[in-house]
């Protein structure tokens, strides 16, 4: 197994440990994909959930750009929800998880295919 494998492995525990949920493997699999190099980089691999500037770019990068969604409440909505149920106290949110997690939130799973 590859670097990207272990850290797919790592995210698909998250996603079954920490937030209760059952991940779709393959869906897991390209959204830490989408990430790019970032999931290999300490600081940019995590969402830094305290930052309003950082909840602003996966806002923006994510949710607007990447998953074609009007910006409007319900996207920081959705956001904090996401922090919510990976926990608060959690300190490492990893960003492929929350972008795995919003896109199921959102049901744009199709912009993946």
């Amino acid at each position: 197994m590859g670097k990207r494998d272990d850290l797919i492995a790592k995210y698909a525990d998250d996603l079954k440990n920490k937030c209760g949920m059952q991940p779709d493997m393959d869906l897991l699999t390209k959204v830490t994909i989408g990430c790019g190099p970032a999931i290999y980089n300490d600081d940019a691999s995590t969402v830094a959930a305290t930052q309003e500037s950082e909840l602003e770019t996966v806002k923006e990068n994510y949710l607007v750009k990447k998953l074609g969604l009007s910006d409007g409440p319900e996207l920081m909505d959705a956001i904090n929800k996401v922090i919510e149920t990976y926990g608060r106290s959690e300190r490492n949110k990893y960003r492929a998880v929350v972008y795995y997690m919003l896109c199921k939130h959102f049901g744009k799973e199709a912009v993946y295919g």
